[in-house]
């Protein structure tokens, strides 16, 4: 009997997950250059955190769910998102004094069928910007995670915004949209009817029902004066810093704690069912859905499946700096001392695990994507290697001692 992987996961393997380890390296940095602490919350957490937090009339949460007992009865979920799990920490940790920013990195779990770019077990890396209702926090997150991409190599991203308003103004809008469906009840589908009287905004975000919503009134145009002057502010904001946006007035994210702000990241080149590399959005209300005092908030999650395959650098990107050949067996204790040692100076190195011939170690350094071979002959005696340059043949001597140096020089 042979095992595979679950329906709807994949396996990352090297080489291809040399992509994903350099991702990890550039959302950390990033993260570090904005000013966003790590937090790490459980993989599974109380069904009603999710249930509460995203919205129980959200496709999230009614069909895509993995929801278990365990041997207490209790009723728990594996995350289909962090935002939620994150306010639920801030939370039992007291609430957020002024402001509070964090950043994760890991699996999520949705029961979806299965395609190019969504998966059941997927990853994303996300931030979350606690205690302040100022645009300008919308225009750091939305900064973030176009910069993210930007240092990927995604290119000709295209960074849709939109507004929902706040409370007031998606209550009345309700109204106005509820109108307009009702009125196309028979051309839409099942789900959308149902959703009318419930949730009618989330008919905005169905693909099925795109042609029957095309012409419907938009949540942009129905805005109060304070969430107006708010989406002014997060456009002129992201002008400031040079980051183009376009205005998307259909766009609403698929889950219920959204106000005010939202936006997606499209890259315009890739071309797959689900298109968008990541989004978020302003949610001023989540914090009192799930028991907390009120506490504004905004946040993103980059969907690492779909900028790995947007990503013009996919694929090998981490290269050894150095591999260390021996010429013979009575070298490879020498060898195994000089890979210690240069890789205690932060070089990436490798050499063979048991003595084998010359051109077989240069063929091994070739096939792990080595800079240079480092060859260890009679010459380490007199503390000296000959190194060679893969790349284009050059070889040279050069003194043990300044060895890492001169590796990291070139």
């Amino acid at each position: 009997m042979t095992f595979r992987a679950p329906k709807g996961t994949n396996d990352i393997l090297p080489p291809e997950s040399d992509w994903w380890r350099e991702a990890h390296r550039v959302w950390d940095a990033l993260c570090e250059q904005f000013g966003y602490g790590l937090v790490l919350t459980p993989i599974f957490e109380d069904t009603e955190v999710f249930a509460r937090g995203v919205g129980g009339d959200t496709e999230v949460v009614e069909k895509q769910m993995y929801t278990f007992d365990d041997k207490a009865g209790r009723s728990l979920t594996l995350r289909p998102e962090q935002t939620a799990s994150v306010v639920r920490a801030q939370i039992q940790a007291g609430g957020v004094g002024s402001r509070f920013k964090c950043a994760y990195w890991g699996p999520m779990f949705r029961y979806e069928r299965p395609q190019k770019g969504r998966y059941r077990q997927f990853y994303q890396a996300g931030v979350e910007y606690l205690g302040s209702a100022s645009p300008e926090a919308d225009v750091e997150v939305i900064e973030l995670g176009y910069r993210f991409l930007e240092r990927l190599g995604v290119e000709n991203v295209e960074l849709r915004l939109n507004s929902i308003g706040d409370p007031a103004d998606r209550a009345a809008y309700r109204e106005v949209i509820r109108a307009f469906l009702n009125e196309r009840r028979d051309a839409l589908s099942e789900d959308s009817v149902r959703r009318i009287d419930a949730n009618p905004m989330r008919v905005l975000d169905s693909k099925a029902d795109a042609e029957v919503v095309a012409d419907a009134p938009t949540p942009v145009d129905h805005l109060g004066v304070e969430a107006q002057t708010h989406f002014d502010a997060v456009r002129a904001g992201l002008d400031a810093i040079g980051i183009p946006s376009v205005l998307d007035p259909r766009l609403v994210r698929g889950l219920d704690y959204y106000n005010r702000t939202v936006f997606e990241y499209v890259p315009l080149g890739y071309d797959a069912a689900q298109s968008a590399a990541g989004g978020g959005g302003r949610y001023d209300g989540l914090f009192e859905v799930l028991g907390g005092k009120p506490t504004p908030g905004v946040g993103l999650a980059m969907g690492l499946d779909r900028i790995e395959l947007a990503s013009a650098q996919r694929g090998r990107t981490s290269q050894l700096d150095a591999y260390v050949a021996s010429i013979d067996e009575s070298r490879r204790t020498d060898a195994r001392a000089l890979v210690s040692r240069l890789r205690s100076s932060g070089l990436k190195v490798e050499t063979a695990d048991q003595h084998r011939s010359v051109k077989a170690q240069f063929k091994d350094a070739d096939r792990l994507g080595a800079r240079f071979v480092v060859v260890i002959g009679d010459e380490f005696d007199d503390g000296m290697a000959t190194v060679r340059s893969l790349a284009d043949g050059e070889q040279r001597s050069v003194a043990l001692e300044n060895l890492s140096e001169w590796i990291t020089s070139q």
